[in-house]
């Protein structure tokens, strides 16, 4: 555990002294800030125009703010991970690799999983931190609207777990590669390959189908976005995690031996 520790403050402390962390979260900020704003505008415009409609002529259809500016926040933050966890991501074995660290990594007596832990979890942290800020905009939706915070919370929960899954995917993309671009190219590519593959299931079979469905990340995202919180769904992310920091600890191994 204090190798661990040790791993995860240096690479949390590289983070925050270097800019990449304050401009991803600031172009996170920005971009959610303005899609915020524009869906909390549409739908407070949407409930004028409702209620005008009903004082002339009756009845008024359910408006719900969960699911037409909540799910929607979620489903922009899981879309915006694909692009800046490859960003995170990409220095954390390639820049060993070019500096020629590595070896002095896989020559000392910290074992190749503790790295590969303190590593993920300065990430994770990062990524939640990132994450936490958007609180704010479920504050405003509380002081001014009557959210279900059901919702809220499993689509965090939901949000976290798919960050993880992502984190595993960039880290393993950074240990095959010397060169940050291609760790971000890779990373990109594989999570791209994830998001889409549930779509394959219209144009294959029933069981194929099924199989491309399952091992979509999109696919166990949407439960955590509409309030079901359902242990499969979170075995599949635990499960998808431990695949992928696996095959990390394999590629290091063999580089070892070279």
């Amino acid at each position: 555990m204090r190798n661990i520790a040790a791993i995860f403050h240096k690479e949390l402390k590289t983070y925050f002294t270097s800019p990449i962390a304050y401009v991803l979260a600031a172009v996170f900020l920005v971009i959610t800030g303005y899609f915020f704003y524009g869906m909390t505008v549409t739908f407070s415009n949407e409930c004028l125009y409702y209620m005008q409609y009903a004082s002339r002529y009756g009845g008024m259809p359910a408006l719900n703010l969960n699911q037409q500016v909540i799910r929607g926040m979620f489903g922009l933050i899981s879309f915006i991970s694909l692009f800046i966890i490859p960003m995170l991501t990409m220095r954390l074995y390639a820049e060993e690799k070019r500096s020629g660290t590595m070896e002095l990594l896989m020559t000392s007596p910290v074992r190749i999983t503790e790295t590969l832990l303190g590593k993920f979890f300065a990430c994770f942290s990062l990524y939640a931190v990132i994450i936490g800020l958007t609180v704010l905009y479920q504050i405003i939706l509380g002081v001014y609207g009557h959210p279900d915070w059901g919702p809220v919370l499993s689509g965090y929960l939901g949000t976290l777990l798919m960050g993880a899954a992502f984190i595993a995917v960039g880290i393993f993309a950074s240990s095959v590669t010397e060169s940050q671009i291609i760790a971000v190219v890779l990373g990109f590519g594989a999570l791209l390959l994830f998001w889409v593959i549930g779509s394959a299931s219209i144009f294959t079979r029933p069981g194929a189908g099924k199989i491309f469905s399952y091992l979509s990340i999109l696919t166990h995202m949407l439960p955590f976005q509409k309030g079901v919180i359902d242990t499969q769904h979170i075995l599949f992310y635990l499960s998808f995690i431990g695949f992928f920091l696996f095959l990390t600890v394999k590629v290091i191994e063999s580089q070892r031996w070279r």
